[in-house]
């Protein structure tokens, strides 16, 4: 075998093994940024029984902005 074919046949080794840690690599960073996502929101409440902010919008209403006093 001359250098040339050994060069290649190498090459073509080194590039199928970095494809597959590439893959390994974008694989395992998607899946801890869904877990990381996941595990911020599952504390987040929402619905009708969420006890979070009770946001009340008639207390902080200014529909008396325009009102001037006299």
């Amino acid at each position: 075998m001359d250098p040339r074919e050994s060069a290649q046949l190498e090459a073509e080794k080194t590039f199928e093994l970095f494809i597959l840690w590439t893959k390994r690599v974008v694989y395992i960073a998607i899946l801890a940024l869904l877990v990381s996502v996941f595990g911020c929101n599952s504390g987040v409440e929402t619905g009708k029984n969420a006890t979070g902010s009770k946001y009340n919008g008639e207390a902080y209403d200014p529909s008396n902005l325009n009102v001037k006093d006299n």
